[in-house]
């Protein structure tokens, strides 16, 4: 009973289909809201450790300390300060999401040339150039290394949330049809979440491809 049969599959998705795409739509809404607002946070955060001393010696301990710790130890303090599971939910794959996006931005920003911020100040530059039109580009590759390396912290995350607290979601999904017992729903959702990490990989790669396109035949990935 604990491996379900290529039809069985079938049947789980041509009969529940209504659930299934209610708990598909409610991981990817609640997906992409942390994955947004996690790499933002992280990029802002690490732009400002790599460009600026003073932030950097004042945040740089707090990611040392907080950063190695894994957002799922914190849903039992999340959910008693945030009204709801949902934003639970999407704090803790924001931060799961905005930690290796910090660090790898930092370091990207850190290791930039700085023969490039002296020529673009030979120019005229301004610091608002020097961040945005030297920094942030020659650090881009590893902001991408970061992305990819959230990415699964977030799938992890947004797993667990959804097996302890959120009422929707293919988490959810999994925790619902293992309550019955109903392996054949399990495997579905199963298929469906690797399906939904390798598209948002996928994605994420075309993205890297055409923002990068100045590395095609220079850095092997």
């Amino acid at each position: 009973p604990f491996f379900a049969p290529p039809q069985s599959l079938i049947d789980v998705y041509l009969g529940d289909w209504p659930r299934l795409g209610e708990s598909l739509v409610g991981s990817v809404r609640l997906l992409s809201v942390g994955i947004v607002l996690g790499g933002l946070a992280g990029f802002l955060t690490g732009v400002l450790m790599g460009w600026s001393r003073l932030a950097n010696y004042w945040i740089h301990p707090v990611l040392r300390f907080l950063g190695p710790v894994p957002t799922t130890a914190l849903l039992p303090i999340c959910f008693y300060f945030f009204p709801s599971s949902w934003s639970t939910a999407v704090f803790l794959i924001a931060l799961s999401m905005a930690f290796p996006v910090a660090v790898l931005t930092w370091s990207g920003v850190v290791s930039v040339n700085t023969n490039f911020y002296d020529v673009a100040r030979t120019m005229g530059a301004s610091s608002w150039f020097l961040i945005w039109r030297v920094a942030v580009p020659a650090a881009l590759p590893q902001v991408f290394v970061g992305l990819f390396m959230g990415l699964g912290a977030a799938f992890s995350t947004l797993v667990v949330a959804e097996m302890l607290g959120v009422k929707v979601g293919l988490g959810w999904y999994l925790t619902w049809a293992q309550g019955w017992a109903s392996y054949p729903n399990m495997y579905g959702a199963l298929i469906l979440m690797a399906l939904l990490s390798s598209s948002v990989i996928s994605l994420l790669f075309t993205v890297r491809d055409r923002v990068l396109v100045w590395q095609k035949g220079v850095v092997k990935w």
